[in-house]
Protein backbone atom coordinates (compact mmCIF):
# COMPACT_ATOMS: atom_id res chain seq x y z
CA UNK A 1 0.00 0.00 0.00
CA UNK A 2 2.89 2.15 -0.41
CA UNK A 3 1.56 3.45 -3.57
CA UNK A 4 -0.45 7.15 -3.46
CA UNK A 5 -1.91 9.45 -6.48
CA UNK A 6 1.03 12.03 -6.08
CA UNK A 7 3.59 9.28 -6.09
CA UNK A 8 2.00 7.79 -9.38
CA UNK A 9 1.57 10.76 -11.17
CA UNK A 10 5.26 11.13 -10.83
CA UNK A 11 6.57 7.61 -11.46
CA UNK A 12 4.51 6.94 -14.51
CA UNK A 13 5.71 10.86 -16.40
CA UNK A 14 2.16 12.01 -16.11
CA UNK A 15 3.20 15.57 -14.24
CA UNK A 16 6.02 15.87 -17.47
CA UNK A 17 3.19 14.82 -19.70
CA UNK A 18 -0.02 17.25 -17.96
CA UNK A 19 -2.98 15.98 -16.58
CA UNK A 20 -4.89 16.47 -20.45
CA UNK A 21 -2.94 14.48 -21.69
CA UNK A 22 -3.26 11.87 -19.50
CA UNK A 23 -7.27 11.92 -19.71
CA UNK A 24 -7.10 12.28 -23.86
CA UNK A 25 -5.19 8.71 -23.69
CA UNK A 26 -8.56 7.62 -21.78
CA UNK A 27 -5.91 4.75 -20.14
CA UNK A 28 -5.97 4.35 -16.34
CA UNK A 29 -2.85 1.79 -15.81
CA UNK A 30 -3.34 -1.28 -13.87
CA UNK A 31 -1.06 -0.39 -11.12
CA UNK A 32 -3.01 3.05 -10.45
CA UNK A 33 -5.39 0.66 -8.55
CA UNK A 34 -4.19 -0.43 -5.22
CA UNK A 35 -5.10 -3.62 -3.55
CA UNK A 36 -5.29 -5.07 0.09
CA UNK A 37 -4.71 -8.16 -0.54
CA UNK A 38 -3.93 -10.89 -3.01
CA UNK A 39 -6.77 -13.54 -3.30
CA UNK A 40 -6.74 -16.83 -1.09
CA UNK A 41 -7.95 -19.90 -1.62
CA UNK A 42 -11.08 -20.97 -1.13
CA UNK A 43 -11.71 -23.93 2.18
CA UNK A 44 -15.47 -24.50 1.65
CA UNK A 45 -18.18 -22.37 0.29
CA UNK A 46 -20.24 -21.04 2.93
CA UNK A 47 -23.29 -19.43 0.49
CA UNK A 48 -25.91 -21.90 0.07
CA UNK A 49 -24.74 -23.64 2.91
CA UNK A 50 -27.43 -25.22 4.99
CA UNK A 51 -25.92 -26.39 8.22
CA UNK A 52 -27.51 -29.27 10.47
CA UNK A 53 -31.26 -28.41 11.94
CA UNK A 54 -31.27 -27.07 15.35
CA UNK A 55 -35.15 -27.89 16.85
CA UNK A 56 -34.81 -25.30 19.83
CA UNK A 57 -31.64 -22.88 19.46
CA UNK A 58 -29.64 -21.97 22.33
CA UNK A 59 -28.71 -18.75 22.31
CA UNK A 60 -26.16 -16.50 24.34
CA UNK A 61 -25.63 -12.97 23.89
CA UNK A 62 -22.76 -11.00 24.81
CA UNK A 63 -23.55 -7.42 24.95
CA UNK A 64 -26.70 -6.00 26.61
CA UNK A 65 -26.05 -2.05 25.70
CA UNK A 66 -28.26 0.33 23.52
CA UNK A 67 -28.82 -2.76 21.13
CA UNK A 68 -28.16 -6.05 22.26
CA UNK A 69 -30.59 -5.31 25.12
CA UNK A 70 -33.90 -5.44 22.22
CA UNK A 71 -32.03 -8.10 20.37
CA UNK A 72 -32.69 -10.68 23.42
CA UNK A 73 -36.14 -9.38 23.86
CA UNK A 74 -36.86 -9.97 20.43
CA UNK A 75 -35.19 -13.85 20.65
CA UNK A 76 -37.27 -14.17 23.55
CA UNK A 77 -40.49 -13.44 21.55
CA UNK A 78 -39.53 -16.41 19.45
CA UNK A 79 -40.90 -19.86 19.47
CA UNK A 80 -37.51 -22.74 19.43
CA UNK A 81 -35.53 -20.54 21.42
CA UNK A 82 -33.85 -20.79 24.54
CA UNK A 83 -31.90 -18.16 26.29
CA UNK A 84 -29.19 -19.88 28.23
CA UNK A 85 -26.52 -16.99 28.74
CA UNK A 86 -26.29 -13.20 28.84
CA UNK A 87 -22.62 -11.73 28.83
CA UNK A 88 -21.56 -7.66 29.54
CA UNK A 89 -18.95 -6.07 31.01
CA UNK A 90 -21.62 -4.34 33.77
CA UNK A 91 -23.88 -6.47 35.23
CA UNK A 92 -26.58 -3.69 35.91
CA UNK A 93 -26.76 -4.09 31.96
CA UNK A 94 -27.97 -7.93 32.61
CA UNK A 95 -30.34 -6.71 35.25
CA UNK A 96 -31.50 -4.09 33.12
CA UNK A 97 -32.53 -6.30 30.34
CA UNK A 98 -33.92 -9.20 32.27
CA UNK A 99 -36.53 -6.49 34.69
CA UNK A 100 -37.18 -5.73 30.49
CA UNK A 101 -38.41 -9.07 30.04
CA UNK A 102 -40.52 -9.26 33.63
CA UNK A 103 -42.16 -5.98 32.87
CA UNK A 104 -43.57 -7.12 29.52
CA UNK A 105 -44.79 -10.57 31.36
CA UNK A 106 -44.35 -13.76 30.18
CA UNK A 107 -41.38 -16.49 30.83
CA UNK A 108 -38.73 -15.52 32.09
CA UNK A 109 -35.74 -16.80 30.59
CA UNK A 110 -33.65 -18.93 33.40
CA UNK A 111 -29.82 -17.56 32.44
CA UNK A 112 -25.88 -17.82 33.65
CA UNK A 113 -24.73 -14.27 33.84
CA UNK A 114 -20.99 -13.32 32.65
CA UNK A 115 -19.96 -10.10 34.02
CA UNK A 116 -17.06 -8.35 35.34
CA UNK A 117 -13.85 -8.88 33.02
CA UNK A 118 -12.87 -7.65 29.66
CA UNK A 119 -12.38 -11.34 28.67
CA UNK A 120 -15.58 -12.93 30.51
CA UNK A 121 -17.25 -13.34 27.10
CA UNK A 122 -14.66 -16.02 26.11
CA UNK A 123 -16.29 -18.03 28.87
CA UNK A 124 -19.91 -18.39 27.32
CA UNK A 125 -18.66 -19.20 24.42
CA UNK A 126 -16.85 -22.07 25.34
CA UNK A 127 -19.81 -23.60 26.57
CA UNK A 128 -21.47 -26.84 25.06
CA UNK A 129 -24.89 -26.01 25.46
CA UNK A 130 -25.40 -22.74 23.01
CA UNK A 131 -25.72 -22.82 19.27
CA UNK A 132 -25.91 -19.09 18.55
CA UNK A 133 -23.91 -16.25 20.29
CA UNK A 134 -25.54 -12.50 19.17
CA UNK A 135 -23.27 -9.85 19.85
CA UNK A 136 -23.73 -6.09 20.43
CA UNK A 137 -20.71 -4.78 21.47
CA UNK A 138 -18.18 -2.13 20.54
CA UNK A 139 -17.39 -2.09 16.88
CA UNK A 140 -13.70 -2.88 17.31
CA UNK A 141 -15.00 -6.07 19.38
CA UNK A 142 -16.91 -7.45 16.92
CA UNK A 143 -14.67 -9.42 14.81
CA UNK A 144 -12.08 -11.10 17.71
CA UNK A 145 -15.36 -12.51 19.47
CA UNK A 146 -16.99 -13.74 16.32
CA UNK A 147 -13.87 -15.54 15.39
CA UNK A 148 -13.29 -16.87 18.79
CA UNK A 149 -16.92 -17.92 18.86
CA UNK A 150 -16.72 -19.78 15.45
CA UNK A 151 -13.41 -21.47 16.40
CA UNK A 152 -15.59 -22.47 19.71
CA UNK A 153 -18.19 -24.35 17.63
CA UNK A 154 -20.94 -21.78 17.43
CA UNK A 155 -22.77 -20.05 14.68
CA UNK A 156 -22.58 -15.86 15.13
CA UNK A 157 -25.02 -12.91 14.71
CA UNK A 158 -23.14 -9.70 14.87
CA UNK A 159 -24.38 -6.13 14.91
CA UNK A 160 -22.50 -3.65 12.68
CA UNK A 161 -19.94 -3.68 11.23
CA UNK A 162 -18.77 -7.06 11.82
CA UNK A 163 -15.07 -5.99 10.88
CA UNK A 164 -12.86 -3.23 10.83
CA UNK A 165 -9.87 -3.62 8.78
CA UNK A 166 -9.15 -6.06 5.91
CA UNK A 167 -7.36 -8.33 7.70
CA UNK A 168 -10.58 -9.06 10.25
CA UNK A 169 -12.72 -9.51 7.02
CA UNK A 170 -10.47 -12.48 6.22
CA UNK A 171 -10.35 -13.71 9.71
CA UNK A 172 -13.74 -13.99 9.63
CA UNK A 173 -13.89 -15.73 6.46
CA UNK A 174 -11.19 -18.06 7.23
CA UNK A 175 -12.96 -19.22 10.75
CA UNK A 176 -16.52 -19.20 9.14
CA UNK A 177 -15.22 -21.89 6.31
CA UNK A 178 -12.52 -23.78 8.57
CA UNK A 179 -15.61 -24.54 10.84
CA UNK A 180 -18.74 -24.45 9.04
CA UNK A 181 -20.03 -22.29 11.33
CA UNK A 182 -22.34 -19.35 9.96
CA UNK A 183 -21.41 -15.99 10.79
CA UNK A 184 -24.22 -13.50 10.15
CA UNK A 185 -24.11 -9.17 9.92
CA UNK A 186 -27.32 -8.37 10.93
CA UNK A 187 -28.03 -5.52 8.55
CA UNK A 188 -31.14 -5.09 9.70
CA UNK A 189 -32.34 -2.62 6.76
CA UNK A 190 -31.81 -6.08 4.09
CA UNK A 191 -35.20 -6.79 6.19
CA UNK A 192 -37.02 -2.98 6.08
CA UNK A 193 -40.52 -3.50 3.79
CA UNK A 194 -39.75 -1.30 1.27
CA UNK A 195 -36.40 -2.49 0.72
CA UNK A 196 -37.19 -6.25 0.48
CA UNK A 197 -39.82 -4.47 -2.38
CA UNK A 198 -37.52 -3.19 -4.55
CA UNK A 199 -35.32 -6.10 -3.96
CA UNK A 200 -38.54 -8.26 -5.53
CA UNK A 201 -38.94 -5.69 -8.03
CA UNK A 202 -35.76 -6.33 -9.26
CA UNK A 203 -35.41 -10.13 -9.53
CA UNK A 204 -39.10 -10.08 -10.83
CA UNK A 205 -37.90 -7.37 -13.66
CA UNK A 206 -39.63 -4.57 -13.37
CA UNK A 207 -36.79 -2.53 -13.12
CA UNK A 208 -34.82 -4.18 -16.09
CA UNK A 209 -31.38 -3.85 -16.01
CA UNK A 210 -30.08 -2.18 -12.86
CA UNK A 211 -27.66 0.17 -13.95
CA UNK A 212 -26.82 2.24 -10.14
CA UNK A 213 -27.69 2.50 -6.67
CA UNK A 214 -27.89 5.15 -4.18
CA UNK A 215 -27.63 4.32 -0.77
CA UNK A 216 -26.62 6.40 2.60
CA UNK A 217 -26.49 6.51 6.58
CA UNK A 218 -27.42 10.57 7.36
CA UNK A 219 -28.51 10.37 10.89
CA UNK A 220 -27.67 13.41 12.83
CA UNK A 221 -25.78 11.58 15.69
CA UNK A 222 -23.92 14.57 17.18
CA UNK A 223 -25.81 14.57 20.66
CA UNK A 224 -25.38 10.55 20.77
CA UNK A 225 -21.89 10.67 20.31
CA UNK A 226 -20.96 13.30 22.54
CA UNK A 227 -23.40 12.18 25.65
CA UNK A 228 -20.99 11.05 28.20
CA UNK A 229 -23.62 8.43 29.42
CA UNK A 230 -24.50 6.81 26.64
CA UNK A 231 -22.05 4.35 24.87
CA UNK A 232 -19.40 2.84 26.88
CA UNK A 233 -16.51 4.74 27.62
CA UNK A 234 -17.53 7.10 24.76
CA UNK A 235 -16.25 4.28 22.70
CA UNK A 236 -18.53 5.50 19.11
CA UNK A 237 -17.03 8.87 19.85
CA UNK A 238 -13.22 7.82 19.44
CA UNK A 239 -14.10 6.00 16.10
CA UNK A 240 -14.51 9.45 14.86
CA UNK A 241 -11.75 10.66 15.79
CA UNK A 242 -9.02 7.99 15.09
CA UNK A 243 -10.37 7.35 11.48
CA UNK A 244 -11.62 8.84 8.24
CA UNK A 245 -13.98 7.37 5.93
CA UNK A 246 -17.04 5.58 5.78
CA UNK A 247 -17.42 4.52 9.30
CA UNK A 248 -21.08 2.77 8.55
CA UNK A 249 -21.54 1.70 4.97
CA UNK A 250 -23.90 -1.15 5.68
CA UNK A 251 -27.56 0.64 5.95
CA UNK A 252 -26.91 1.88 2.50
CA UNK A 253 -25.37 -0.79 0.85
CA UNK A 254 -26.87 -4.00 1.75
CA UNK A 255 -29.71 -4.21 -0.44
CA UNK A 256 -28.09 -2.81 -3.05
CA UNK A 257 -26.01 -5.35 -3.21
CA UNK A 258 -28.97 -7.97 -3.02
CA UNK A 259 -30.47 -6.37 -5.84
CA UNK A 260 -27.27 -6.37 -7.76
CA UNK A 261 -26.28 -10.01 -6.55
CA UNK A 262 -22.91 -8.82 -5.29
CA UNK A 263 -20.74 -12.07 -4.23
CA UNK A 264 -23.63 -14.31 -6.34
CA UNK A 265 -23.47 -12.74 -10.14
CA UNK A 266 -21.70 -10.06 -9.10
CA UNK A 267 -18.80 -8.70 -7.24
CA UNK A 268 -17.51 -5.28 -5.94
CA UNK A 269 -14.86 -4.37 -8.01
CA UNK A 270 -13.34 -0.86 -6.55
CA UNK A 271 -14.31 2.24 -5.27
CA UNK A 272 -12.96 5.49 -4.78
CA UNK A 273 -13.62 7.63 -1.83
CA UNK A 274 -13.82 11.55 -0.58
CA UNK A 275 -14.43 13.45 2.53
CA UNK A 276 -15.35 17.08 3.34
CA UNK A 277 -13.47 18.81 6.60
CA UNK A 278 -14.65 18.75 9.79
CA UNK A 279 -16.87 21.38 10.26
CA UNK A 280 -19.01 20.64 13.57
CA UNK A 281 -16.91 18.16 15.53
CA UNK A 282 -13.87 19.84 16.79
CA UNK A 283 -16.07 22.82 17.38
CA UNK A 284 -18.51 20.82 19.72
CA UNK A 285 -15.86 19.45 21.53
CA UNK A 286 -14.23 22.78 22.03
CA UNK A 287 -17.60 24.04 22.93
CA UNK A 288 -18.40 21.01 25.68
CA UNK A 289 -15.13 21.15 27.33
CA UNK A 290 -15.19 24.64 28.46
CA UNK A 291 -18.42 23.53 30.20
CA UNK A 292 -17.12 20.68 31.51
CA UNK A 293 -13.50 19.23 32.17
CA UNK A 294 -14.36 15.72 31.07
CA UNK A 295 -14.76 16.69 27.31
CA UNK A 296 -11.00 18.20 27.47
CA UNK A 297 -9.60 14.28 25.88
CA UNK A 298 -11.81 14.97 23.19
CA UNK A 299 -10.48 18.29 22.37
CA UNK A 300 -7.60 18.54 19.23
CA UNK A 301 -8.67 15.25 17.37
CA UNK A 302 -8.41 15.71 13.67
CA UNK A 303 -12.45 14.17 13.56
CA UNK A 304 -13.49 12.52 10.27
CA UNK A 305 -14.60 14.72 7.71
CA UNK A 306 -18.57 15.28 8.51
CA UNK A 307 -19.56 13.96 4.91
CA UNK A 308 -18.49 11.16 3.12
CA UNK A 309 -19.28 10.16 -0.93
CA UNK A 310 -17.71 6.98 -1.86
CA UNK A 311 -18.54 5.48 -5.06
CA UNK A 312 -18.42 1.96 -6.24
CA UNK A 313 -18.15 -0.06 -9.43
CA UNK A 314 -18.55 -3.44 -10.00
CA UNK A 315 -17.35 -6.27 -12.01
CA UNK A 316 -20.42 -5.93 -14.34
CA UNK A 317 -20.11 -2.17 -14.51
CA UNK A 318 -22.88 -1.12 -12.33
CA UNK A 319 -21.83 2.01 -10.04
CA UNK A 320 -23.00 2.60 -6.32
CA UNK A 321 -23.01 5.82 -4.39
CA UNK A 322 -22.81 6.01 -0.76
CA UNK A 323 -22.43 8.63 1.48
CA UNK A 324 -22.02 9.10 5.19
CA UNK A 325 -22.89 11.75 7.06
CA UNK A 326 -23.70 11.43 11.25
CA UNK A 327 -22.99 15.12 12.26
CA UNK A 328 -24.85 17.57 10.01
CA UNK A 329 -28.22 18.89 10.55
CA UNK A 330 -30.29 16.61 7.96
CA UNK A 331 -32.65 14.60 8.05
CA UNK A 332 -32.23 11.16 8.87
CA UNK A 333 -32.14 9.27 5.61
CA UNK A 334 -30.89 6.19 3.69
CA UNK A 335 -31.39 7.46 0.26
CA UNK A 336 -32.17 3.87 -1.26
CA UNK A 337 -32.81 4.74 -4.90
CA UNK A 338 -32.70 2.13 -7.08
CA UNK A 339 -31.77 2.75 -10.87
CA UNK A 340 -32.88 0.24 -13.77
CA UNK A 341 -33.15 0.41 -17.80
CA UNK A 342 -37.09 0.43 -17.20
CA UNK A 343 -38.01 1.71 -13.92
CA UNK A 344 -36.78 3.77 -10.91
CA UNK A 345 -37.39 3.16 -6.97
CA UNK A 346 -36.66 5.47 -4.24
CA UNK A 347 -37.25 5.25 -0.63
CA UNK A 348 -36.06 8.75 0.69
CA UNK A 349 -37.53 11.58 1.34
CA UNK A 350 -41.07 9.94 0.03
CA UNK A 351 -41.00 6.32 -1.04
CA UNK A 352 -41.66 6.46 -5.32
CA UNK A 353 -41.53 4.73 -8.55
CA UNK A 354 -41.10 5.85 -11.70
CA UNK A 355 -41.41 4.54 -15.06
CA UNK A 356 -38.65 4.59 -17.96
CA UNK A 357 -39.74 7.63 -19.12
CA UNK A 358 -39.30 9.53 -15.90
CA UNK A 359 -42.95 10.28 -14.60
CA UNK A 360 -43.05 9.40 -11.11
CA UNK A 361 -46.48 7.19 -10.51
CA UNK A 362 -49.66 8.24 -8.77
CA UNK A 363 -50.44 7.35 -4.85
CA UNK A 364 -52.40 5.32 -6.63
CA UNK A 365 -50.49 3.30 -9.17
CA UNK A 366 -47.94 3.32 -6.19
CA UNK A 367 -49.78 1.68 -3.89
CA UNK A 368 -50.92 -1.12 -6.38
CA UNK A 369 -47.33 -1.84 -7.08
CA UNK A 370 -46.25 -2.12 -3.61
CA UNK A 371 -48.96 -4.28 -2.88
CA UNK A 372 -47.85 -6.92 -5.93
CA UNK A 373 -44.41 -6.98 -5.32
CA UNK A 374 -44.58 -7.50 -1.54
CA UNK A 375 -42.57 -10.74 -0.87
CA UNK A 376 -43.82 -13.65 0.98
CA UNK A 377 -41.41 -12.95 4.21
CA UNK A 378 -43.40 -10.18 4.97
CA UNK A 379 -46.68 -11.71 4.32
CA UNK A 380 -46.15 -14.47 6.27
CA UNK A 381 -44.51 -12.15 9.24
CA UNK A 382 -44.33 -8.88 8.63
CA UNK A 383 -47.68 -8.06 10.82
CA UNK A 384 -46.18 -10.02 13.91
CA UNK A 385 -43.12 -8.50 13.46
CA UNK A 386 -44.29 -5.20 13.46
CA UNK A 387 -45.83 -5.71 16.99
CA UNK A 388 -42.76 -7.13 18.67
CA UNK A 389 -40.65 -3.78 16.94
CA UNK A 390 -37.71 -2.49 16.50
CA UNK A 391 -37.00 0.39 13.88
CA UNK A 392 -40.94 -0.38 12.78
CA UNK A 393 -40.30 -4.24 13.33
CA UNK A 394 -37.69 -4.67 10.35
CA UNK A 395 -35.10 -5.94 13.61
CA UNK A 396 -37.41 -8.63 14.62
CA UNK A 397 -37.82 -9.47 10.79
CA UNK A 398 -34.52 -10.05 10.88
CA UNK A 399 -34.33 -12.44 14.02
CA UNK A 400 -37.30 -14.48 13.15
CA UNK A 401 -35.48 -15.28 9.74
CA UNK A 402 -32.04 -15.99 11.21
CA UNK A 403 -34.18 -18.49 13.95
CA UNK A 404 -36.38 -19.83 11.36
CA UNK A 405 -33.11 -20.77 9.22
CA UNK A 406 -31.48 -22.58 12.09
CA UNK A 407 -34.15 -24.79 12.86
CA UNK A 408 -35.03 -25.65 9.62
CA UNK A 409 -31.37 -26.09 8.65
CA UNK A 410 -31.16 -23.82 5.48
CA UNK A 411 -28.93 -21.52 3.94
CA UNK A 412 -28.87 -17.90 5.80
CA UNK A 413 -30.09 -14.98 3.19
CA UNK A 414 -26.82 -13.11 4.60
CA UNK A 415 -23.36 -14.98 4.72
CA UNK A 416 -19.71 -14.12 5.63
CA UNK A 417 -18.55 -13.10 2.71
CA UNK A 418 -21.38 -10.06 2.28
CA UNK A 419 -20.16 -9.21 6.24
CA UNK A 420 -16.94 -9.09 4.90
CA UNK A 421 -17.86 -7.60 1.50
CA UNK A 422 -19.51 -4.45 3.02
CA UNK A 423 -17.21 -4.27 5.80
CA UNK A 424 -14.51 -3.78 3.81
CA UNK A 425 -15.89 -0.43 2.35
CA UNK A 426 -14.39 0.78 5.80
CA UNK A 427 -11.12 0.53 5.59
CA UNK A 428 -10.91 1.20 1.87
CA UNK A 429 -12.83 4.02 1.74
CA UNK A 430 -10.19 5.57 4.73
CA UNK A 431 -7.28 4.68 2.52
CA UNK A 432 -9.05 6.02 -0.30
CA UNK A 433 -9.87 9.47 1.31
CA UNK A 434 -5.98 9.53 3.39
CA UNK A 435 -4.35 8.90 -0.51
CA UNK A 436 -6.83 12.14 -2.44
CA UNK A 437 -9.23 9.53 -3.76
CA UNK A 438 -7.31 6.90 -5.28
CA UNK A 439 -9.39 3.60 -6.56
CA UNK A 440 -8.49 1.17 -4.46
CA UNK A 441 -9.41 -2.80 -5.57
CA UNK A 442 -12.02 -5.29 -3.46
CA UNK A 443 -10.61 -8.43 -2.34
CA UNK A 444 -12.94 -11.42 -3.63
CA UNK A 445 -13.75 -12.97 -0.52
CA UNK A 446 -15.06 -15.52 -2.14
CA UNK A 447 -12.33 -16.57 -3.88
CA UNK A 448 -14.29 -16.51 -7.47
CA UNK A 449 -17.06 -18.46 -6.36
CA UNK A 450 -19.12 -14.96 -6.85
CA UNK A 451 -19.76 -16.25 -10.70
CA UNK A 452 -21.32 -19.26 -10.00
CA UNK A 453 -22.96 -18.98 -6.50
CA UNK A 454 -26.75 -18.73 -6.32
CA UNK A 455 -28.92 -15.60 -5.50
CA UNK A 456 -28.90 -14.79 -1.59
CA UNK A 457 -32.27 -14.12 0.69
CA UNK A 458 -34.89 -16.17 0.32
CA UNK A 459 -37.47 -13.12 0.44
CA UNK A 460 -39.99 -15.41 -1.32
CA UNK A 461 -39.50 -18.04 1.54
CA UNK A 462 -39.25 -20.88 -0.73
CA UNK A 463 -38.11 -22.73 2.65
CA UNK A 464 -38.46 -22.32 5.75
CA UNK A 465 -41.45 -19.75 7.13
CA UNK A 466 -42.48 -22.34 9.87
CA UNK A 467 -41.38 -20.23 12.53
CA UNK A 468 -44.05 -18.69 14.82
CA UNK A 469 -43.90 -15.33 17.14
CA UNK A 470 -44.61 -16.78 21.21
CA UNK A 471 -44.53 -13.29 21.94
CA UNK A 472 -43.49 -14.63 25.20
CA UNK A 473 -42.23 -10.77 26.18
Amino acid sequence: MSLNRRDFIKKSGLAALGVAAATTACVRPENAREKFSEQRTQRFNMHGYAAPAIETVRVGFIGVGNRGSGAVARVNALEGVEIKAICDLEESAIDRTLNRLRQRGGELPQVEKYHGSEDVWKELCDRDDIDLVIISTPWHLHAPQCVYAMNSGKHVATEIPAARTIDECWQLVEASERNRKHCFQMTNVCYSFFEMVTLNMARSGFLGEIVHGDGAYIHQLIGSNFNKNGYHNMWRLRENYSRNGNLYPHHGLGTIAQIMDINHGDRLDYMVSVSSNDFMMQKRAAELAEEDSFFKEFTGKSYRGNMNTSIIRTEMGRTIMLQHDVTSPRPYSRIHQISGTKAIARAYPVRQIANSYGGWFSDAQFAKIEQEYTPEITRRAGEMARQVGGHGGMDSLLMWRLIDCLRNGIPLDMNVYDAATWSAVIPISEHSVANEGIPIDFPDFTAGAWRSNKPGMDIQLEKGGTTKFAIRS
